[in-house]
C-alpha cells in the first residue's frame, strides 16, 4: 500500500510525521518493540564468577534502573582451533545448539531465562550467521557448509583469522541455520535475536529465516548494520544500528566538525521510511574494547549523547557498566571483569531516561504518529535543541554539544506552555522566557 511520506523543513529543523511506504513482512512491531531499551550483556566480564547464576542476582537492579530487554552476547561454546586469547572470541561458535561450559550449563541458561521474564524483562542473545570458528561441529559433519579458498581450505573472514565463512547458497545449509535458531526459541523462550554482521549474510537469507522461526512466536529482531548502506534489511529487521551516527558523533567531538553535519545526518536517517528503527548508543562490546570508553570517544559530552541516545526516535542500546561508569577498555578475549564498586553513580542518571522512554507516548520508536522537531535557537553552532510531539504528550531536549559555556534563547514556535525537567523536578513556563545558561557537558529534558 502507499502512504504519504512527510517531511516538513522547520527553522534549521524537520518534523517528521512519516508513516511508510514499505514491503516490510511483517506488520508493525508489537507495542513492546516500540517503548523498550536494550541492556547488553557480557557475561564473561560481568561478575568475578562470569556464569549465569553470577548474573541472574544482578538482574533485579537492572529492573529498578528501567531496562526492558536483555541482550546476551553469545552463548554458544567457542571454538578451540586457532583461538585468540587464552579463552577466545563469543563470535567463534563451535556449536550453535549448546552452551558456552563456561557460562554454566542449559539449564542455567533456562533458569536465568525464566527468571528474567518473571521480572518482566524480554530477553534477545547474539546469533552470529556468517562464520564459525574452525572447529565448529559442522566442519566435521558438513564441510560443505563452508565457503572456500581456491586449495580447499576453509576461507577466513575477512580481517579474522579465528573464524571461518559459511556459504549461503547452500540450502541444505540454510535450513540447518534457520533450524538452530528454532532450537533456541523452542527450548529455551527467549524473544528475538541480536545478529552480528547482519549485512554480511545476504538479505534474503533473513527474508526466509525469520517467517520459518516465527512460526514459533513473534520475536524482536535487531540486525547489526547501518541502514543508510543496507536500506533492504529494513524490510526484515526491527531495528539497526546508527553506526555512521556513532561515528560522525566522536568525529564531531575529536575533530570539531561543525554540528550542522550531526543534524544533517538525522534527517538522513529520517528519510529512510522503511518502518524499522535505529539503536542508538554511544558505547558496546566492540567500541570499549577495541576503540575506547564513551569517555575517551566524547569527553565533556558524554552524558549529553547519553541522553540523546534514550530520548531520539528509535531505541536507546546500553552496555554492561555503564551505570558506574565503567572508565576502563574490557579485554576480548581475556577474563577481565567489570570492577563494581556498589556505587552505581550512573543508575538514577539512567533510570530517569530509561523510564521517560517507557512510559511518554512521545518517545515511541518507529511510531509515525510521533513528530520530531529540530529547534532552532540562537547558537545552533552549539546547541542541539529538539521536540518529539505525540497528540498532547510532549518532550523538549537541549543539548549542549560544545566544549564551551552557552547563553543561549530557543526561538521556535513549537515551544510554549508549562514543562517540567525530569531530572531537577523543576517547572518551567516557556511563555515567561525560552533562555538557558549551560555549562560543558550540560543537558535538560523536559515533560509537557
Amino acid at each position: 500500500m502507499k502512504k504519504l511520506i512527510l517531511i516538513a523543513i522547520i527553522g534549521l529543523g524537520i518534523i517528521s510525521c512519516a508513516t511508510q511506504n514499505t514491503t516490510k513482512m511483517t506488520d508493525l512491531p508489537k507495542d513492546w518493540k516500540h517503548t523498550t531499551n536494550i541492556y547488553e550483556v557480557n557475561v564473561r566480564q560481568y561478575t568475578k564468577e562470569g556464569t549465569f547464576k553470577a548474573f541472574e542476582k544482578e538482574m533485579p537492579r537492572l529492573k529498578a534502573m528501567g531496562v526492558k530487554t536483555l541482550w546476551f552476547m553469545p552463548v554458544t561454546p567457542i571454538a578451540q582451533l586457532n583461538k585468540k586469547g587464552s579463552l577466545g572470541s563469543q563470535y567463534a561458535a563451535a556449536d550453535y545448539t549448546s552452551i558456552n561450559p563456561e557460562f554454566g550449563t542449559m539449564n542455567d541458561f533456562k533458569h536465568m531465562v525464566n527468571e528474567a521474564h518473571r521480572l518482566g524483562f524480554k530477553v534477545i542473545i547474539d546469533w552470529v550467521a556468517n562464520h564459525t570458528g574452525w572447529d565448529h561441529v559442522w566442519t566435521k559433519t558438513h564441510p560443505e557448509f563452508y565457503l572456500k579458498d581456491p586449495d580447499g581450505s576453509f576461507h577466513r573472514a575477512s580481517g579474522m583469522d579465528d573464524i571461518i565463512e559459511l556459504d549461503y547458497k547452500n540450502q541444505e545449509m540454510r535450513q540447518a541455520m534457520i533450524d538452530a535458531m528454532k532450537f533456541w526459541i523452542r527450548e529455551t523462550g527467549i524473544d528475538g535475536f541480536r545478529c552480528d554482521l547482519a549485512s554480511w549474510v545476504e538479505v534474503d537469507f533473513w527474508e526466509q529465516a525469520r517467517p520459518e522461526v516465527e512460526k514459533i512466536k513473534p520475536l524482536f529482531w535487531i540486525g547489526e548494520y547501518d541502514e543508510l548502506e543496507n536500506p533492504e534489511y529494513g524490510k526484515v529487521f526491527d531495528a539497526s544500528y546508527s553506526w555512521k551516527w556513532m561515528h560522525k558523533s566522536e568525529d564531531y567531538y575529536k575533530k570539531n566538525l561543525p554540528i550542522q553535519e550531526l543534524k544533517d545526518l538525522l534527517i538522513q536517517y529520517s528519510n529512510i521510511g522503511d518502518g524499522s528503527m535505529r539503536a542508538w548508543f554511544t558505547t558496546n562490546h566492540d567500541e570499549n574494547s577495541w576503540n575506547g570508553t564513551e569517555y575517551e570517544k566524547y569527553g565533556v559530552i558524554t552524558k549529553p549523547m547519553a541522553v540523546f541516545s534514550a530520548t531520539w526516535n528509535g531505541i536507546p542500546l546500553l552496555y554492561s557498566g555503564q551505570e558506574l561508569p565503567n572508565m576502563k577498555r574490557l579485554e576480548f578475549f581475556e577474563k577481565d571483569p567489570i570492577q563494581w564498586t556498589n556505587d552505581y553513580q550512573m543508575a538514577d542518571f539512567y533510570k530517569v531516561l530509561l523510564n521517560l522512554k517507557s512510559s511518554n507516548p512521545a518517545l515511541r520508536g518507529g511510531d509515525p504518529k510521533v513528530g520530531t522537531y529540530i529547534l532552532n535557537t540562537t547558537a545552533n553552532d552549539k546547541i542541539f535543541a529538539y521536540l518529539r510531539r505525540n497528540g498532547n504528550d510532549e518532550v523538549l531536549v537541549v543539548l549542549n554539544m560544545s566544549k564551551d559555556a552557552v547563553d543561549f534563547n530557543i526561538e521556535d514556535e513549537h515551544v510554549s506552555g508549562i514543562f517540567k525537567n525530569v531530572f531537577t523536578r523543576m517547572n518551567k513556563n516557556f511563555e515567561e522566557g525560552k533562555s538557558f545558561n549551560f555549562k560543558p557537558g550540560d543537558y535538560a529534558v523536559f515533560e509537557k
